[in-house]
């Protein structure tokens, strides 16, 4: 039995910096991306495959509005266009997997699962929303001067909505979200770019089906999931039910590795190696980390909140839950056996 790898791609697998962002590019992107892997399968490896899908689902959002506004229609939850974009996305991923597997004339059969994770209800990040997400509104979605319309406070309690961090906290002081009309909570934008919706990013708890996408994985299939960081729900009496949140699509990648005992866990990004002191004078390349020494550094503050801090703390996880190591790297860096920056006990 071959090595059972967890390959969180990153978000350059599907849309580049400044590059198109059409159905075209989108796939070409993916097909790069999925070549990268090739040497990672010549040598042996089962894989599972997650991928993040935030700006698709901020379109897939803007589509929604569009359609209620132009032609009436009713716009769907934020958890439907998770699963919408799951969907999407894991179609061009399957597709570029294909293309490239048939070229090198490879066997895999690859299969694609729309994924549910489940979060807490209570978990402290719905009642501190800081994850943004859709479109810029140059004022607010509600009346400024209807008392019913927009309010400071929270949703559920009536307490000042006090939002302490994410990328809308200013210079680390608490700083109160707005509700719209919608009932969603906006924030201002520091850089003065408008309103913006922000949700909760709750803690992944269990991912649905994840003993089958193992089984699957460990039968030679390619597998696709965890979309997005999974569709975020909670517990009902009458079963799942979907929330308007987002998960972290590199922790939830990690708790996949973790129930599914994967011996390697890959979270792919834009830079070979993780490095401190990036884009200083003495920027340094980590090769090979402790979990202890990933803590010292994300307590130093060296890796940027929603770049490289969330994929540390991910790899922290994986590690600390039974995992044998996480390596952080670029997908054109797999075929080295030893490439990127690897975090172990």
């Amino acid at each position: 039995m071959g090595k059972l790898a967890m390959i969180a791609f990153g978000g350059n697998a599907l849309l580049r910096a400044g590059g198109p962002t059409s159905f075209e590019a989108q796939c070409s992107n993916v097909e790069s991306t999925c070549e990268q892997l090739i040497p990672l399968i010549k040598r042996g490896y089962d894989i599972v495959i997650g991928h993040g899908n935030g700006p698709q689902v901020g379109n897939a959002l803007l589509r929604h509005e569009a359609g209620k506004q132009v032609f009436g229609l009713d716009a769907m939850p934020m958890d439907f266009c998770g699963a919408e974009t799951q969907g999407s996305i894991a179609y061009m991923i399957e597709t570029g997997m294909e293309r490239v597997l048939k070229r090198e004339g490879l066997e895999r059969k690859i299969v694609s699962l729309v994924t549910r994770v489940e979060v807490a209800a209570d978990d402290p990040a719905f009642q501190n929303p800081t994850k943004p997400v859709g479109p810029y509104y140059k004022e607010l979605p509600g009346k400024a001067d209807d008392a019913n319309a927009l309010r400071t406070g929270n949703a559920r309690t009536g307490d000042p909505l006090r939002i302490t961090d994410g990328p809308f906290a200013r210079r680390g002081e608490p700083c109160a979200g707005v509700i719209g009309q919608d009932g969603a909570v906006y924030r201002e934008d520091p850089a003065g770019r408008g309103w913006r919706k922000v949700v909760a990013s709750p803690k992944p708890l269990r991912i649905n089906n994840i003993e089958l996408v193992e089984r699957l994985a460990r039968q030679g299939y390619i597998v696709i999931t965890v979309g997005g960081g999974g569709i975020p729900v909670v517990q009902s009496e009458y079963g799942f039910q979907g929330v308007e949140a987002v998960i972290d699509k590199d922790l939830a990648s990690a708790l996949a590795a973790i129930e599914m005992k994967a011996d390697e866990f890959y979270i792919l990004t834009d830079v070979p190696k993780v490095y401190i002191n990036f884009h200083k004078e003495n920027q340094a390349a980590l090769d090979c980390i402790s979990v202890e020494e990933a803590r010292k550094y994300l307590a130093e503050g060296q890796f940027a909140e929603g770049s490289m801090a969330p994929k540390v703390r991910a790899a922290i996880h994986f590690v600390e839950n039974g995992g044998k190591q996480c390596i952080i790297t670029e997908a054109g860096q797999l075929d080295n056996p030893a490439c990127g920056t690897r975090i172990t006990a």
